[in-house]
């Protein structure tokens, strides 16, 4: 009884065409492929937010706690970067792109091998060198998603900035991470490196 419902459904639903018409199954196609896709991106924003990215204590306890401490956390102008302003691309392709490299550092998490503080510290030279590499390798494309070369005051920046900004960074020599590493959290103990 429940193997001839079970095989008249299949029957169904492998030959739908014998049932339904073409225009029906492009129609129902195209509003699929819509939820689908709305679904998608729904959950890729999902995965951007402070909340997810602070989810586990080995980001919230760390990273998140240092992060509070800077001006990228808190300042006079009230704008906020949250992780996936540094960490992930905004553009789709690079932010796909960056979504699957994450998914590799969620076997961090799942192993252990950050999950107290004893353990995230004794990586994170590693962490911050592969972060490090990912920026220099994109021109630091997350920081550039807010600082743009082309808006910089050079009048409001101190002399070092202005010379480091105005030669090495304008002619492409150095990207922003070259400079700025430590500028959201804690350097690592970089002593032998």
């Amino acid at each position: 009884m429940i193997k001839n419902i079970f095989l008249r459904y299949w029957r169904f639903l492998t030959r739908p065409s014998v049932h339904l018409s073409l225009g029906f199954l492009i129609i129902a196609s195209f509003i699929a492929g819509i939820l689908f896709w709305g679904g998608f991106n729904t959950a890729m924003e999902a995965t951007n937010t402070e909340q997810f990215c602070t989810g586990c204590h080995e980001m919230n306890d760390n990273v998140y706690v240092e992060l509070q401490r800077t001006i990228h956390f808190t300042n006079r102008s009230g704008v906020r970067a949250k992780c996936s302003d540094c960490h992930v691309p905004h553009n789709w392709t690079d932010k796909m792109a960056r979504k699957m490299q994450a998914s590799k550092e969620v076997w961090g998490k799942i192993f252990g091998t950050i999950n107290t503080r004893e353990k995230f510290e004794a990586m994170r030279l590693t962490l911050a060198q592969h972060e490090w590499d990912r920026l220099k390798a994109n021109n630091s494309l997350e920081c550039r998603n807010c600082h743009q070369f082309e808006s910089m005051d050079f009048t409001r920046q101190s002399p070092r900035a202005v010379q480091a900004h105005s030669t090495q960074l304008a002619r492409g020599e150095k990207t922003c991470i070259d400079c700025h590493k430590g500028i959201a959290h804690t350097l690592p103990d970089m002593a032998g490196h």
